[in-house]
């Protein structure tokens, strides 16, 4: 006798489910299994032929960019006037003043008797007036002396000087012009 088959279930899902055949099981999971090999093998080539479309545009935008450089013709400059360049060489002389040394120079050689009251640098003659007062003529004298003396400066002259009269100590406001030698 043949087996029969009596379900008097009503049809649904689980029922289609549990009635399918093995073997139609196995086949579906070897076409998912093929299927999503396919997919990351398609992600992949498409990964590859964006990263060849981008170096080919940069390629291009490179080749590009040459030919541009090469047709572009070079840029012409405007002459200088003269008269705008002699500024430019004095503002550059100007900032390129060793102040601090300037400062540290005339600092160390200043006694306490001597009161600075301006220090003028000439960058282009490398020389400073140096504006003081002093107490008495001699302690005018020993400071010319003493700058004379020191390293930094190579000839320092009195250019002119004053007894100011209205002060009651008398003080005398002299000035130096100083020449400073040049940076090794």
């Amino acid at each position: 006798m043949k087996k029969v088959n009596i379900d008097f279930a009503p049809p649904s899902l689980a029922r289609s489910i549990l009635r399918t055949p093995r073997h139609s099981w196995v086949v579906l999971w070897i076409v998912f299994v093929v299927a999503m090999a396919q997919s990351g093998a398609h992600a992949g080539l498409r990964r590859e032929q964006g990263e060849v479309a981008l170096l080919r545009a940069q390629a291009q935008a490179q080749v590009r960019t040459q030919a541009q450089a090469r047709a572009a013709p070079a840029p012409v400059r405007a002459p200088v006037p003269e008269a705008q360049a002699n500024a430019v060489n004095a503002a550059v002389l100007q900032l390129n003043l060793p102040w601090r040394a300037l400062h540290d120079a005339v600092q160390a050689g200043t006694p306490a008797s001597i009161a600075l009251l301006a220090l003028e640098p000439d960058a282009r003659r490398s020389t400073v007036r140096i504006t003081a007062e002093a107490k008495s003529s001699d302690d005018m004298i020993a400071y010319v002396e003493q700058l004379q003396k020191g390293d930094w400066f190579s000839a320092v002259s009195l250019a002119r000087h004053e007894i100011n009269e209205q002060d009651p100590n008398r003080p005398i406001r002299f000035q130096l012009d100083a020449r400073w030698r040049p940076a090794q």
